[in-house]
């Protein structure tokens, strides 16, 4: 947190006194697997992105998270139609799309997960881009987020970051 020294403290709230700084961890490219229709500002439209990384062993899709945020609402509204269009199944909020929009995801911690076949699940996961320059053979795999977890394990010295990648084959 940066604080300008003058600032006043109001509680539950940071204001323009008050920077929350957060280091940016690695990014990985998923898969897009399941949307569903937003809340809010965003109901109508498919915004809530379910995504999955590649399991190298059996050659499936797992899920590892879900994010409701990083679009535009240009980007959001493309994509929507896109979704609609490529829907696979429904069931009830939840479509199953076809797997083929890739998108970057970031991230602030990886936790093992029971919830998530991929065996992780990622805190407070948002889109940092969609990927139309990468196709679906192309995401990250277990194999990556268990290198980035085992390595933000480590602690501090070997913190994991956007820039700082550990050496798992990606295909970049």
């Amino acid at each position: 947190m940066v604080k300008d020294p003058t600032s006043v403290y109001a509680p539950g709230r940071r204001g323009l006194g008050w920077l929350k700084m957060k280091k940016a961890l690695a990014t990985i490219d998923c898969v897009v697997v399941g949307v569903e229709v937003g809340h809010g500002k965003r109901h109508g439209v498919l915004s809530d992105y379910t995504f999955a990384v590649r399991d190298t062993a059996t050659d499936r899709l797992v899920n590892i998270g879900k994010a409701y945020s990083g679009l535009t609402d240009a980007e959001i509204a493309e994509m929507t139609r896109w979704f609609e269009a490529h829907t696979i199944a429904r069931f009830g909020r939840y479509r199953q799309v076809e797997p083929t929009v890739v998108v970057e995801i970031a991230f602030d911690v990886i936790v093992r997960s029971q919830r998530h076949a991929s065996g992780f699940s990622l805190r407070f996961p948002r889109i940092v881009r969609l990927r139309p320059d990468k196709t679906a053979d192309e995401i990250d795999t277990v194999a990556t987020v268990t290198a980035l977890f085992e390595g933000l394990q480590q602690g501090a010295e070997y913190l994991v970051t956007a820039n700082a990648r550990p050496a798992v084959a990606r295909g970049d």
